[in-house]
């Protein structure tokens, strides 16, 4: 314990008790060179009073006293009881604060210069998905999903490492073709060529199925919204994700819309015929650099088995 006699160490050991810091903020807190920190560091961390953690090319240290064996931690608290008015040690204080507020200002400063093109910097650094991939851990351990009418399988590839199975269904060869390519290293994706009108999926066997985009190209949308219900677990959720009504008919021959976008109205008379009850509908404000008609979201939810009505059928049949 002999490393704890030089003064320096134990200012260094009272910042970095209260705070992770990087080898520079120590410099300012303790108001020595580099070269003297870095010393003083190195016996710290050989003698496993402080851990370290890299960040890029810095280091940052810590007291973890978890990790400090028991004589180590009576020692420390002593050490914290016996030098808590010292003058040093209190002005070393003052200065942590000051470093601290510099960490929060240079934040805040980064922000107010690049509020206005925030979005732009964040797709530049990590694509457009990262958010809407972060929504799929809101699905339960174990969850059963289905990606109904998946393209080229670019939902499912998302899904799968959020879910126990993923489903994926859709009616054109090339579009299959495409999807199994895509998801050729995913051992939890099951592909299907069908229609959404007649799905190759065993009643009850989806937690939730995800209807993106695909809804417009359906000539019985009831009939294809009452299969996704049939497939539904009770409880369990459809996510519907499509056009808002439009006006822009040359998509007919274009792409072979047969639906000009939906009503809020029409979808949820459409879900009630379903069996599934509207859980939500909110019309997505428009990308200002997509083309396209704006989008909506909606949410069905099939209902719970009433624990009531499942005695009562038990008791009419025994």
């Amino acid at each position: 314990m002999a490393e704890l006699g030089d003064l320096t160490r134990v200012r260094m050991l009272s910042a970095c008790d209260q705070h992770e810091l990087s080898v520079a903020e120590l410099c300012s807190v303790l108001q020595v060179p580099q070269s003297t920190a870095s010393r003083h560091l190195k016996v710290l961390s050989e003698n496993q009073w402080l851990t370290a953690r890299r960040e890029g090319t810095s280091r940052f240290y810590q007291v973890d006293k978890e990790a400090l064996a028991v004589p180590a931690r009576r020692l420390w608290k002593l050490i914290q009881q016996q030098c808590g008015e010292d003058g040093t040690l209190r002005d070393d204080e003052t200065r942590l604060e000051r470093v601290l507020l510099a960490r929060q200002t240079q934040s805040q400063a980064f922000f107010a210069s690049s509020a206005g093109q925030w979005d732009r910097l964040r797709a530049e650094l990590f694509g457009n998905q990262f958010d809407v991939s972060g929504f799929f851990a809101l699905l339960q351990p174990g969850s059963v999903v289905g990606d109904l009418g998946c393209g080229t399988g670019k939902t499912a590839e998302m899904l799968a490492a959020f879910a126990a199975k993923v489903v994926a269904v859709d009616a054109s060869g090339a579009m299959i073709k495409a999807a199994r390519q895509r998801l050729r290293q995913h051992t939890n994706i099951e592909l299907h060529r069908a229609t959404l009108e007649d799905l190759p999926i065993e009643d009850a066997t989806l937690d939730v199925a995800f209807v993106n985009l695909v809804l417009h190209h359906v000539s019985d949308p009831v009939r294809a919204l009452r299969e996704a219900a049939r497939v539904l677990r009770p409880g369990g959720r459809l996510i519907l994700v499509d056009m808002q009504q439009h006006e822009r008919n040359e998509y007919r021959q274009q792409m072979g819309h047969v639906w000009l976008g939906f009503a809020q109205a029409q979808i949820s008379d459409w879900l009630r015929q379903a069996g599934l009850q509207l859980l939500h509908f909110v019309n997505l404000p428009p990308d200002p650099a997509a083309k396209g008609p704006a989008l909506f979201v909606a949410a069905g939810q099939m209902p719970l088995i009433d624990p009531a009505s499942t005695s009562a059928g038990r008791e009419k049949f025994s």
